[in-house]
């Protein structure tokens, strides 16, 4: 299914696209399910945004691979960019047994960079950094209805990564000129360590 600026896949991505994927710098990543429990709520989209253009892949119930979206998530020298990835990379691991690297996120860059605001969210940050307003109506919906979800969901699910790999840059400079570059990139590198124990439940590890 192809729409002006983004098209949309079944399972995986299509072999005639990998390459456009593989062959990039950073590739923007987000995903959809339905709820916030990944052992109990399953992935229904996963959307990837480079800068030649927007997949919405649509996975299906009881789907376990997508060997080509797992090269991409793989691939060592292509960087994968989320907004809060701590979530995504527990589900795509949980759902798909993916295990994502290398690792950008734009929610632990930005509380690292943006101390003077408490607005960590996809949309303040985007609104601040791009000076672009999203629409957000269509998070809390059923995304499991996959052959049938709407035009207004698909372009909500396609704006979600467009705007991350400018964020990004944005962040990096902003961390580099306050002296925690370092520091967030050994954030990322505990990601999936962080997500191992989330999988297993162990939440409270560092707690008193």
């Amino acid at each position: 299914m192809e729409f002006e600026d983004f098209q949309v896949y079944d399972r995986d991505l299509p072999d005639a696209v990998l390459s456009q994927y593989l062959n990039t710098e950073a590739v923007a990543v987000d995903t959809e399910t339905m709820g916030l429990m990944p052992q109990r709520d399953r992935l229904c989209l996963v959307q990837l945004y480079y800068p030649g253009g927007i997949a919405v892949i649509r996975i299906a119930k009881g789907q376990t691979e997508a060997p080509n979206l797992k090269e991409v998530m793989v691939a060592p020298k292509v960087l994968k960019v989320f907004h809060f990835a701590r979530f995504d990379l527990a589900t795509l691991r949980h759902n798909l047994g993916i295990q994502v690297a290398p690792i950008f996120c734009t929610k632990i860059a930005s509380k690292l960079a943006r101390t003077y605001t408490n607005r960590h969210g996809l949309k303040d940050l985007v609104q601040e950094l791009e000076q672009v307003e999203l629409d957000k109506s269509a998070q809390s919906s059923d995304w499991g209805n996959a052959a049938n979800l709407s035009e207004e969901q698909l372009r909500y699910a396609a704006n979600d990564v467009r705007y991350l790999l400018d964020a990004r840059k944005k962040l990096v400079e902003m961390l580099k000129r306050e002296e925690r570059w370092e520091l967030a990139q050994a954030s990322f590198d505990c990601l999936p360590t962080i997500v191992s124990l989330d999988l297993l439940h162990f939440k409270d590890l560092f707690e008193h």
